[in-house]
């Protein structure tokens, strides 16, 4: 590696979001601790990443906490990757695991944890020499609470802690050291049903402002600090065919980073970037500058900002509401990042325990891998 940016750069990248280099002047949205956007169960992960539209459960801290007061008395979950392969075929794996309590029928608290390691990465000199192997990790440890406004809306705040160790030591005379960082989601949610076709079909839609909080700063260089995966996730589902025997829910999901779209910069003589910037805008701001001026800021104007928006879909089959059959699918425009796979799962459900595994395949051959999830879910209802 010839400096440490490329080290954090590419640790970015094993976390599900491609900072790759494109052939016109789009460019990725670049963000740190982007692990904080890796979907961690396997129900939700099997339909393309769509989390809103789904029925409530424990796993909803990390989507849309304000769904756990309608998911029963209180509820645990633990999901795990056991491989994760991604660029150059480096192998990481993430764990999560969660839990929330209802305290009446209108307010509930949950506490998750999520936790990713990349392995083992090794520093080297501008020579090539070995400096130094780190095994990098990066955590974030939440707590939610959630209160109904009413029989079928509800609200949630989240405060997280994120800790991302991706390098510690000396480099290329700056001072590399993991890095903290505080954020907090808020999130809104309805559900209600209609009888429509059969009975009780259920219908729902969500939205949530997710890790809105402090940058990041890995290195000793107060000028250099990146933001966090500021996410708005807009989502819901329907579930139709209702009956006693047979079940479908149908779930789509649409999120956009809300963090500074990269400028186009002039170049000098050697086509090299300079600090003049020719379109868009400095990505240098506040947090609440980004938020706001993360819709407007794209050097190519609303076009480019609509490709900054990635889309998940799926489609679950329930029969007798224990086996359970899953597909979704995940779409990432290729100037924005290019993640786009298709996803496959299945589950059962014994009494209030839910054993789910999902498979992602992805349809594009840039820097992805096929990942593996696998999910426990326990739901206890009053």
């Amino acid at each position: 590696m010839q400096n440490r940016f490329t080290l954090l750069s590419a640790c970015l990248l094993l976390a599900s979001l491609p900072l790759a280099a494109q052939k016109n002047q789009e460019k990725p949205v670049n963000a740190g601790a982007a692990f904080l956007l890796v979907n961690p169960d396997a129900r939700s992960g099997a339909l393309g990443d769509a989390i809103t539209g789904l029925e409530p459960n424990s796993n909803d801290l990390f989507g849309n906490a304000a769904k756990i007061v309608f998911a029963g008395d209180w509820g645990v979950s633990a999901s795990y990757s056991p491989w994760m392969y991604t660029v150059n075929d480096h192998k990481t794996h993430m764990g999560y695991m969660s839990a929330f309590k209802n305290f009446s029928e209108n307010e509930g608290a949950g506490i998750s944890m999520k936790y990713f390691d990349h392995g083992d990465i090794t520093f080297r000199d501008e020579n090539g020499m070995m400096l130094q192997q780190y095994h990098a990790i990066e955590y974030a440890i939440d707590a939610a609470y959630a209160r109904k406004l009413s029989r079928r809306l509800s609200l949630a705040v989240s405060l997280r802690y994120i800790r991302s160790q991706l390098g510690q030591g000396t480099y290329n005379g700056l001072q590399q050291k993991p890095a903290n960082a505080v954020a907090g989601d808020i999130s809104l949610y309805f559900q209600d049903k209609v009888n429509n076709l059969d009975f009780g079909n259920r219908y729902c839609w969500g939205i949530s402002f997710t890790n809105i909080g402090s940058r990041l700063q890995y290195t000793d260089d107060n000028t250099r600090r990146t933001f966090l995966p500021m996410n708005l996730r807009i989502g819901g589902g329907y579930s139709f065919v209702n009956t006693e025997d047979h079940q479908f829910t149908v779930v789509a999901d649409i999120c956009k980073l809300l963090v500074p779209t990269p400028p186009i910069y002039q170049l000098d003589a050697n086509g090299q970037p300079t600090n003049v910037i020719l379109k868009g805008k400095d990505p240098d701001r506040g947090v609440a500058s980004a938020i706001f001026s993360s819709f407007a800021d794209a050097p190519g104007g609303f076009q480019e900002e609509l490709r900054e928006f990635t889309l998940a879909g799926g489609l679950e089959y329930t029969y007798q509401h224990q086996f359970f059959a899953r597909a979704g699918y995940f779409y990432e425009h290729p100037n924005k990042g290019f993640r786009q796979h298709f996803s496959a799962g299945v589950g059962v459900r014994v009494n209030s325990l839910e054993l789910d595994a999902a498979y992602r395949m992805p349809t594009t051959g840039v820097l992805q891998r096929s990942s593996l999830q696998l999910s426990l879910v326990y739901t206890h209802s009053k």
